[in-house]
């Protein structure tokens, strides 16, 4: 059985960094896309970051130049470090595996998700 454990969220300043780390188990997740959402009150879950089980990595227009996504096969874990962040970086994040190599934009294309980790950007 797929498990994903997202930890690392917070309370952090405008301008400040956290880095969020999601453990997998149950499987293998070198060769599969991991990738990273958000969904904020009220809001829809949107798209952060992923990466393909090839290494490409894809972020949101919102989040680029700011957030790395990177992995770490020999722990199965896949993390995000997130800098210079602002206060609509508030949301609560989610770890989420598709069973296939390539990205996906689409909440709907991936397979497993985490329960997610809170981040709070306050100004």
């Amino acid at each position: 059985q797929v498990q994903l454990v997202e930890s690392g969220g917070g309370l952090v300043q405008a301008g400040g960094s956290l880095r969020l780390s999601c453990a997998a188990s149950g499987r293998t997740f070198n060769n599969v896309a991991m990738g990273w959402f958000r969904q904020a009150p009220g809001k829809e879950r949107e798209f952060v970051a992923a990466s393909s089980g090839g290494g490409t990595t894809y972020y949101a227009d919102s989040v680029k130049g700011r957030f790395t996504i990177s992995r770490d096969g020999a722990k199965n874990t896949v993390y995000l470090q997130m800098n210079s962040l602002k206060p609509e970086d508030t949301a609560l994040y989610y770890c989420a595996v598709r069973r296939y190599s390539t990205i996906s934009h689409a909440s709907s294309a991936y397979d497993y998700w985490g329960q997610g980790t809170q981040v709070t950007v306050s100004s």
